[in-house]
C-alpha cells in the first residue's frame, strides 16, 4: 500500500557532497536551473552538448547537469559529474515514457530498479536486460528509494488541482530507441513489471554502480502507449520537466533538514 506524503520518512543520511542531478535535454534540466540560488556554471571537458551549473536547491549543494540524449551521453556525463564533484546522490530527472497499465500522463516514476530494455544475451542464459559481466538489474538502495518517493508523493499533492497523476516505484528500462506503440507491446510483454522507458537512466545508475555513488530516479511520464493498440496521449516536455523538477526540489529539502 502507498505510503501516505505526510508518513514519518527513512532516515536522512548525512550529506557528504552535492546532490547530482541529471536531465537529458536543456528543457528538462531549464525548472531545475531556475530553481538554483547563487547558481554558477561549470566548465565541462565536452566538445558540446553538455553544460553544468551548481548552486543551492532547498539549501542543499546541488550541481545539474544536461548530459545529452542516450545511453554513451549519460555514460559520459555522469562519469565526469561524479568524478568531478564527489556527490551524495545521483538523481536522474526529466521525461520518460510510461509502460504499466495504471500510470497516466504526467505521473512521477521513483526508480527502485534498472535494467536495459534492448540488451540480448539470452541466448547464453543471461536475463533480458542483461548485460554479460553485469547484474540482472541495478538497484537503487531503498533509503534513497523511500525518501524519493516520499519527495514525489509531496509534490504530487502540492500540484495545482487536477494535475496530480500520482507516483510510481519500479522498474526502469532505458536504451537506444524512442518507444512507439509498436515497440512498447513486445517490450511490455518481455518486462511485465516495467513502469516506464527512457534513453539514460539504466546507464546512469550503471555509472553511479561503477563509481560506488547512491543513485535514484525521479523522472515524469510525458507519453505512453494506450490499451489499445497505437493509441498514443502527450504531455509537452515543458510541463513534464516541472513535474519531474518539483520532486527533486523536495528531495533536495527532505535532505537539507537532515
Amino acid at each position: 500500500m502507498p505510503r501516505s506524503p505526510l508518513s514519518p520518512s527513512s532516515p536522512i543520511p548525512p550529506l557528504t557532497g552535492p546532490l547530482l542531478v541529471l536531465a537529458a535535454m536543456p528543457e528538462e534540466a531549464s525548472p531545475l536551473v531556475a530553481r538554483l540560488t547563487g547558481a554558477s556554471r561549470l566548465d565541462v571537458p565536452f566538445a558540446g552538448g553538455v553544460a553544468a551549473v551548481r548552486g543551492r536547491l532547498q539549501g542543499t549543494d546541488t550541481v545539474v547537469v544536461t548530459t545529452g540524449i542516450g545511453i554513451a551521453a549519460a555514460s559520459a556525463a555522469a562519469t565526469w559529474g561524479i568524478l568531478t564533484t564527489a556527490p551524495t546522490l545521483v538523481i536522474a530527472a526529466g521525461s520518460c515514457g510510461g509502460l504499466a497499465a495504471d500510470v497516466a500522463v504526467g505521473t512521477l516514476v521513483v526508480g527502485e530498479t534498472f535494467t536495459y530494455s534492448i540488451a540480448d544475451a539470452t541466448a547464453f542464459g543471461y536475463a533480458p536486460g542483461q548485460v554479460p559481466g553485469g547484474p540482472e538489474r541495478f538497484a537503487a538502495a531503498p533509503v534513497w528509494v523511500d525518501l524519493a518517493e516520499q519527495a514525489a508523493q509531496r509534490a504530487d499533492a502540492q500540484a495545482v488541482p487536477g494535475e496530480g497523476r500520482g507516483v510510481r516505484r519500479g522498474l526502469m528500462l532505458s536504451g537506444d530507441a524512442f518507444v512507439t506503440a509498436d515497440l512498447a507491446e513486445p517490450m511490455r510483454a518481455r518486462f511485465p513489471a516495467a513502469v516506464s522507458a527512457d534513453m539514460e537512466t539504466t546507464a546512469s545508475a550503471r555509472t553511479a554502480a561503477a563509481l560506488g555513488v547512491p543513485f535514484v530516479a525521479l523522472r515524469a511520464i510525458s507519453d505512453l502507449c494506450g490499451p489499445a493498440a497505437g493509441q498514443q496521449f502527450h504531455l509537452e516536455l515543458d510541463l513534464v520537466a516541472e513535474v519531474s523538477a518539483r520532486a527533486v526540489e523536495g528531495l533536495a529539502a527532505l535532505l537539507s533538514q537532515g
